[in-house]
């Protein structure tokens, strides 16, 4: 979802839970890493949009790709597979 707005980034540390145990948890937990620190507050308003999902009653949004009109859960259209621009809101 940051890569499709532009935000570039890592995900490290995403298979250490395998390893819980052996070294400490608090070691093991997966770590997100932007690539420029200026996209920290952009990367943390999409990060929890996504986790709160759309508020009731938002609108429908209409595929760029293929001009298909999806309700608001929905982050992939169906018809042609082509994801939701996460700055669409």
């Amino acid at each position: 979802m940051l890569e499709t707005a532009g935000i570039a980034c890592e995900l490290h540390n995403r298979y250490l839970n395998g390893a819980l145990g052996d070294i400490p948890a608090d070691q093991c937990a997966p770590e997100l890493w932007l690539v420029d620190e200026r996209d920290e507050a952009m990367a943390r308003r999409l990060i929890d949009a996504a986790a709160h999902g759309p508020a009731p009653g938002s609108p429908s949004w209409q595929c760029h790709q293929c001009g298909e009109t999806l309700e608001a859960q929905f982050t992939v259209c169906w018809q042609c597979g082509t994801a939701r621009d996460p700055l669409d809101g």
